[in-house]
């Protein structure tokens, strides 16, 4: 569990850094990315014929803002699969200052391709904006229902996260509800919370307080590990002997 003391300093660093309004602002100028999916290449000798595709949809801390491609969780992710030898390749299509509502407008075009896994890691930057719970739920809802009307045998995940309390106690219970409330509601799996272990730690987080360093990342692979491991575990078929 997150230490309250800990938790506070994580709070204090988003308001005092980015306010409510300009997160999605800096995050673009700064990173200068566009939305643009990068497929992170799996270690040699482990292409299979029938290789899955796991998309990571997600904001900054997805695309690994502040770091290196490789160094960012889905990258992590990738090299846990390549150890294992298991027939899959992850797209990180991160984008750093994404909200709900973009997300929603650039899902269309990354689902051309197939997807046997998808996890969506959204809604972080609508709440430090103060925009409406009940529309995150419904973008991240559409969102989902699109992924499924493409590839009606994907998997979904949904990255779980928190906010600060500027917005009032009750905003932010509502925020944290609407994930426990797709999830029951949609049938998919739940990451609890995404930076478990990670917010309002220091030592891992950048300068600016809100974003992972390595050693985070690597923390935020373990909690996204542990609820998709079991899914494309159960999904691989055993090779005989």
């Amino acid at each position: 569990m997150i230490k309250k003391k800990y938790f506070m300093l994580y709070l204090a660093a988003v308001l005092a850094l980015y306010g409510c309004g300009d997160i999605e602002k800096a995050e673009r100028t700064e990173a200068g990315q566009e939305a643009q999916a990068g497929a992170i290449t799996p270690r040699a000798g482990t292409e299979k014929s029938e290789t899955k595709t796991i998309l990571f949809f997600g904001n900054s801390l997805t695309a690994g803002y502040g770091l290196e491609p490789d160094q960012a969780f889905p990258a992590l992710i990738q090299e846990r699969i390549d150890s294992l030898d298991l027939p899959y390749k992850v797209i990180n299509a991160g984008v750093s200052g994404e909200t709900t509502a973009g997300g929603k407008g650039r899902i269309d075009w990354l689902l051309k391709q197939p997807v046997d896994v998808f996890v969506l890691e959204l809604g972080a930057n609508d709440g430090l904006r103060g925009i409406k719970t009940e529309e995150t739920y419904s973008n991240l809802k559409a969102i989902i229902e699109k992924v499924r009307s493409k590839n009606p045998e994907v998997e979904i995940l949904l990255a779980g996260m928190q906010i600060p309390p500027s917005m009032g106690q009750q905003y932010t219970q509502d925020f944290r509800d609407v994930y426990t409330r797709l999830a029951e509601e949609e049938q998919v799996g739940l990451i609890p919370f995404l930076l478990e272990g990670v917010a309002g730690n220091r030592e891992l987080n950048q300068g600016d307080g809100i974003h992972p360093t390595v050693e985070g990342q690597k923390i935020l692979a373990d909690n996204v590990w542990a609820i998709l491991e079991p899914v494309i575990l159960e999904d691989t078929p055993v090779a005989s002997s």
